[in-house]
């Protein structure tokens, strides 16, 4: 199964927390070009309305647009770039990257560069190389050649374009969440396409989810949706080292995970459950005791409540440059969502 050319345009923009102007655009575009109505923020968050054929209520499904990378924080004499992290780095998948940081001036390529273990005594090479020990390295010869280049708050990502593997996989650093708003923006080409759901459908390509869940926050507050669905990553348990009695049966080809918890409706995760049934579209349950570390957290309590659901996709090595997903599980989780909406109730009721 080949990448979609919008996954992969998604994949290959450059956008951490607030600083998703790049693939928002790649977002807006392709919505528009499936019908859509297209509407941007202040905050940057987008939105892609599918028109309802009735009186349904509406249904907002959440992705979120932004990706962890790094910033800036100083620029030494000798040239050398100190950084931080935006979002939850592993720190020590950083060692060696290259990396693309963006400047008023374009795309500067570097390196993060750290002492060599040559150099290192026999403690700290026993201990997880932290942030601050690193650099990068722009080939700048010395602070004022950097300098005109690169500013403080200029922010990079690591360097390098999506990878097909074998059976189905690719490998790309932003699967989360790109992952997320290519679902919502296909489930609603989806439903435009079979001709639209009794409500609304708004897709939703929502920013800064990796720094505090800034986008869903302000979006859920000003589209009133009737209901609303996050679609993120989880982590799949079919790699070495996770524990399945703790994360659950998550596997590679097993289709999306339908969540259910103390901060999601019940009832959309079992209409979720009935669609996914229905369409024989494979799945998995996964359980959250409080809150579930998505933009549902934000999007339930907005307002006097949204109803609120949550669907991931497993994805391998989250975090790092090299996240791994299967195709297939993309594609079938944007199918849920499209037969969910075409099949939600005009009168449905979410009080209890």
């Amino acid at each position: 199964m080949a990448i979609p050319p919008v996954l992969n345009d998604l994949l290959t923009a450059h956008g951490p927390s607030g600083y998703e102007a790049t693939p928002a655009g790649v977002w807006r575009d392709a919505a528009a070009g499936f019908g859509a109505s297209v509407e941007a923020d202040v905050m940057g968050s987008s939105t892609a309305r599918v028109a309802g054929t009735g009186d349904g209520p509406s249904l907002a499904i959440v992705g979120h647009i932004d990706e962890i990378g790094l910033i800036v924080t100083h620029i030494e004499d000798t040239g050398f770039l100190r950084f931080t992290g935006v979002g939850g780095w592993d720190a020590q998948v950083l060692v060696g990257q290259r990396v693309a940081v963006a400047t008023r001036e374009g795309v500067v390529a570097g390196v993060v560069g750290k002492k060599p273990i040559h150099l290192l005594d026999a403690d700290d090479r026993k201990k997880v190389p932290e942030m601050k020990a690193m650099h990068i390295d722009i080939g700048a010869v010395d602070g004022d050649a950097a300098r005109e280049l690169v500013r403080v708050g200029d922010v990079a990502v690591i360097a390098g374009d999506p990878v097909e593997l074998q059976s189905g996989r690719v490998a790309s650093r932003s699967m989360d969440n790109r992952l997320g708003c290519f679902v919502a923006y296909e489930a609603a080409r989806l439903v435009a396409e079979a001709g639209g759901a009794a409500g609304e459908v708004i897709a939703v390509a929502a920013v800064q989810e990796e720094t505090g869940f800034g986008g869903s926050t302000t979006i859920a507050h000003s589209l009133e949706p009737g209901l609303a669905i996050a679609v993120d990553v989880t982590h799949a348990t079919d790699a070495p080292g996770i524990d399945e009695n703790q994360l659950g049966k998550h596997h590679f080809g097993s289709g999306p995970v339908i969540e259910r918890g103390t901060s999601l409706h019940p009832l959309i995760s079992e209409l979720l459950i009935e669609a996914a049934e229905a369409e024989k579209i494979p799945y998995t349950l996964a359980a959250s005791g409080r809150h579930t570390g998505t933009d549902a957290d934000a999007i339930y309590r907005s307002r006097g409540g949204v109803p609120t659901g949550l669907v991931s996709v497993p994805l391998r090595y989250m975090h790092s440059p090299v996240e791994v997903v299967q195709l297939d599980d993309v594609e079938n989780t944007a199918k849920l969502l499209a037969a969910f909406a075409l099949r939600l109730p005009a009168d449905v009721s979410f009080e209890r």
